[in-house]
């Protein structure tokens, strides 16, 4: 025998070896825990059972001297499994306490709370994050979230959202990542890596909830909570894929939705939480519902409290977002039959097996040690990480006569009723935040000219000029700063500063609570009042700069043949203002990308790059042909197409290659292409790969995202960047839901967006 033979096989021994004491180590490990919570629920009442699955909405419930005695008598009964709501390390201790000290069995509460994007420390919108396409970035931001919770007492965050959203009417698309499965189960699993890290018993870790399970983004007309039906087909290769992602990436809780699926509310669907979650995607972890999701089946007409109680313990729910039901009714309903003691059994060890992984037995106050959360909270080292990330999320919209970067300007005028907001800057759902200790784009424009350039302030209008709606969309520590001058008096004050400057920043768009949950609109544009500010500062002549604010993709037609230059900021943060600046001035050379098309008007929705053909398509290059898919009055085009995005250089693409025509099931396909910056600046860019599946026994897209690379070149520089297709790559579900691909002919593409790519093409054998 060879001594490479020789070498091989202790080699594959060794890792064999390490392998089977790897297996037996995490076998004892379950052994162990089981043994102990066994033990444990040996001891436990019924009420205590059904206890560890009531999930109220605490607050502050002890706040100095007084409490609220509801809740402490329940956590003193054993009838509280954790609470939400509540945060500081001092506050989280003393009711920690209650649990172990005085109840009966001593059984630690879990803490969670809704850290979306950053605790403290609060990074771009998701959607905004999303637009980096930087995983590491992305990750990066979940694990300094933990970082910064778990220093202040949290253990669980209902994080992150991977519904799949194609209706910019929908509020909630901004807790998203945009429209696209492949590029949103990358991002979900990124996050839960980012919250969860390796290894949940360490106090800087939190468990992650993956939500909203399941559909919840396709809601119909876009409007918040409401109904979705669509084909199980449909659902599987569009929908389903990031929450997948998620599960295979370990994520520890999934929270049910609120819509219903076939006809059957998620809180209460088996097929959803059992057939599917369970039983073919193998998760382990608990469900949780939605905010009163249990008591909210009433209102679909699936029963009384009690009844909606049962269903949603038989569907696979663990536990209870505050509708009190699964404590409340259970009981009487296990007498009845209704329900079995087996499944209040399961849904109870499920919530042990999570405060165990997470220590809390070992120690309940490994999240409340107060040093940590004055040393580790809110650091300039996480700002300035909140600083570079939310530089990357930025999308350069139009940028013509290279208005942008802002260079040699001595007076800048800079208007908008935006400009001067701190507490906008986070954003919807950023509710750990202190909102003046956010840096505003008045005062980030400051921070970077110093003593070199003038900065002209003047509001100009108000976010809306009806002051009803301006009451609902100021709210949550977010105020729009009403104006009670008159639009006249605020745009004269704007043009007389605009008139002085050399050139002219407008921060416009929407409020930070103008998108979020429960903030759908229908008319996606900018407000009338905004546009009639950017008319008056285009009539001056000056160079205009448009940064827009959003929450949402919106329909800015007319600003896009009229304003010279548009840079979209979502809202980007604690420090989004430093951000800006830092992209304006040219600092940082915007890079951004969309990961949800722009419509021309709400009328287009939905509208998403991946869509089928129909058998009439519009022949290419075509605006109008009778008797084809098309409209009278506008054409099928986007707005800005998914995965658009500027930058203050130019990228060329050629010589795209592959390594063959042919593909078979064990093999793998290169694809190459060259990349120039071609411009005057060092930038990034965003390298995406599409493939077309031509011939299926189902109608497939006519694109879909299979790779993307974000490389960073300088000017001049080429690289050639290289991706990898395997046959697994072009698996789709079929008709019997079957996940496979299909012999036949594919085209692939690769360029700087969904819609500007270079094509070839190859055969899988």
């Amino acid at each position: 025998m060879k001594k490479s033979q020789s070498l091989l096989i202790l080699i594959a021994l060794f890792v064999s070896l390490f392998v089977s004491c790897n297996q037996q180590s995490n076998s004892g490990g379950d052994q162990k825990m089981n043994a102990f919570i066994d033990d444990l629920m040996g001891k436990m009442t019924l009420d205590e059972k059904l206890g560890q699955l009531n999930l109220p909405a605490s607050g502050d419930i002890i706040t100095g001297a007084g409490s609220n005695n509801n809740i402490v008598d329940k956590i003193k009964e054993g009838k509280v499994g954790g609470l939400f709501n509540i945060k500081s390390a001092e506050k989280i201790r003393a009711v920690q306490q209650i649990a172990v000290e005085q109840s009966r069995l001593k059984i630690p509460l879990l803490f969670g709370m809704d850290v979306i994007h950053g605790y403290q420390t609060v990074f771009p919108i998701p959607l905004g994050l999303s637009c980096s396409w930087d995983m590491a970035a992305i990750e990066k931001s979940a694990r300094i979230a933990a970082q910064e919770a778990s220093a202040d007492g949290i253990c669980w965050t209902f994080s992150p959202m991977v519904d799949i959203a194609r209706d910019p009417r929908w509020g909630r698309v901004s807790e998203g990542s945009g429209e696209d499965a492949y590029l949103g189960s990358q991002i979900a699993k990124a996050m839960v890596k980012g919250y969860q890290g390796d290894d949940l018993s360490q106090n800087n870790t939190i468990l992650a909830c993956v939500k909203h399970f399941a559909l919840y983004g396709a809601a119909e007309a876009g409007r918040d909570y409401n109904t979705t039906d669509m084909s199980r087909i449909r659902m599987y290769n569009e929908y389903l894929p990031p929450y997948l992602a998620a599960v295979d990436a370990g994520v520890g809780t999934v929270m049910a939705s609120f819509n219903e699926i076939d006809g059957i509310p998620a809180t209460g669907n088996k097929w959803l939480l059992t057939d599917l979650l369970r039983n073919q995607w193998k998760f382990n972890g608990f469900v949780v519902t939605d905010y009163t999701g249990i008591a909210e089946m009433t209102a679909h007409g699936m029963g009384d409290l009690k009844q909606v109680s049962g269903l949603a313990l038989n569907a696979g729910v663990d536990m209870d977002m505050v509708s009190d039901g699964l404590l409340t009714t259970l009981e009487e309903s296990l007498k009845e039959g209704k329900v079995s003691q087996q499944a209040i059994d399961q849904a109870c060890r499920r919530i042990l097996e999570a405060k165990y992984k997470l220590g809390l037995f070992d120690d309940p106050y490994r999240y409340c040690d107060v040093n940590r959360a004055k040393n580790e909270v809110f650091t300039p080292e996480n700002r300035q990480a909140a600083r570079e990330i939310a530089a990357q999320s930025l999308v350069l919209l139009k940028n013509d006569k290279q208005v942008l970067p802002i260079q040699n300007k001595k007076t800048i005028a800079l208007v908008g009723p935006l400009a001067d907001n701190a507490e906008n800057m986070p954003g919807t759902w950023s509710v750990a935040a202190d909102f003046s200790r956010s840096v505003s784009l008045l005062q980030g424009l400051k921070n970077a000219v110093g003593s070199t350039a003038n900065i002209l302030y003047a509001k100009g209008t108000n976010v809306v000029s009806d002051p009803d709606l301006d009451a609902r969309i100021s709210i949550f520590g977010k105020p729009t700063k009403w104006d009670k001058r008159s639009q006249k008096e605020m745009i004269a004050e704007a043009v007389a500063a605009a008139r002085k400057a050399d050139v002219v920043v407008a921060a416009v768009g929407e409020s930070a609570e103008m998108t979020g949950e429960a903030a759908c609109r229908t008319d996606i544009t900018l407000p009338e009042n905004q546009k009639e500010l950017l008319e008056a500062l285009l009539a001056t002549g000056k160079p205009l700069v448009m940064v827009l604010f959003t929450g949402r993709p919106l329909a800015i037609v007319w600003e896009k043949a009229n304003v010279p230059a548009i840079l979209n900021v979502w809202f980007a943060g604690s420090e989004a203002g430093d951000a800006i600046a830092d992209v304006l001035f040219g600092k940082v050379n915007p890079s951004g990308k969309l990961t949800m098309t722009f419509p021309q008007n709400v009328g287009q929705v939905p509208i998403f790059y991946s869509h089928k053909n129909t058998g009439r398509p519009l022949p290419e290059g075509k605006w109008f042909q009778k008797f084809r898919s098309n409209y009278l009055d506008v054409s099928n085009d986007p707005l800005y197409p998914f995965g658009y995005g500027l930058s203050y250089t130019s990228f060329d693409y050629k010589n795209l290659k592959l390594s063959s025509t042919e593909l078979n099931s064990t093999g793998e396909l290169k694809v190459s292409v060259d990349v120039t910056n071609s411009g005057n600046y060092d930038g990034a860019e965003v390298v995406q790969l599409y493939t077309q599946d031509l011939v299926g026994s189902v109608t497939r897209p006519v694109k879909e995202l299979k790779g993307f690379q974000k490389v960073f070149l300088k000017k001049g520089e080429t690289r050639s960047v290289e991706f990898t297709l395997a046959e697994k790559d072009l698996r789709f579900y079929n008709s019997d839901l079957k996940f496979v691909s299909e012999p036949g002919d594919f085209k692939v593409f690769v360029g700087t967006s969904s819609a500007n790519t270079l094509e070839s093409g190859f055969v899988l054998k």
